[in-house]
């Protein structure tokens, strides 16, 4: 079904990148979750230029996305409203949440990705984030 290859695309894109971990930050499902991922989330760890490595997988002609969310004070819709210093206000630092912004991106695990297809999407993600 659907829902079962998507569960089945993260998961095996997940096991593979396992040894990345020193690398990037993978997802993880809430506990007794079960979840159907729209997308495999990545968070680039220091070390890892997020703009470089993104650039280079989609060179190759993987498709990737940011994640729309982090510090969404930095992004482009707040950009008049930042000039102007009015509309929003900022209580703390957003230390993770600019993390976010700038580091995280996600591929997609469509349902009809072959395994041919997520062996060079794995190629391309470890040839992107090696040392």
């Amino acid at each position: 079904s659907f829902v079962e290859k998507r569960k089945h695309n993260f998961n095996r894109l997940k096991a593979a990148l396992s040894e990345t971990e020193d690398r990037l930050v993978l997802p993880e499902a809430c506990e007794n979750s079960d979840p159907s991922w729209f997308g495999f989330l990545m968070t680039c760890k220091e070390g890892v230029d997020r703009n470089k490595a993104v650039q280079y997988i989609e060179s190759k002609g993987v498709q990737t996305r940011m994640l729309f969310a982090g510090n969404l004070v930095r992004h482009p819709c707040f950009d008049e409203m930042r000039r102007e210093g009015v509309g929003f206000r900022i209580a703390l630092p957003l230390t993770q949440t600019d993390l976010a912004t700038s580091n995280t991106f996600w591929i997609g695990v469509y349902p009809g990705l072959t395994e041919e297809n997520i062996q060079y999407i794995l190629e391309k993600l470890f040839e992107a984030t090696k040392d």
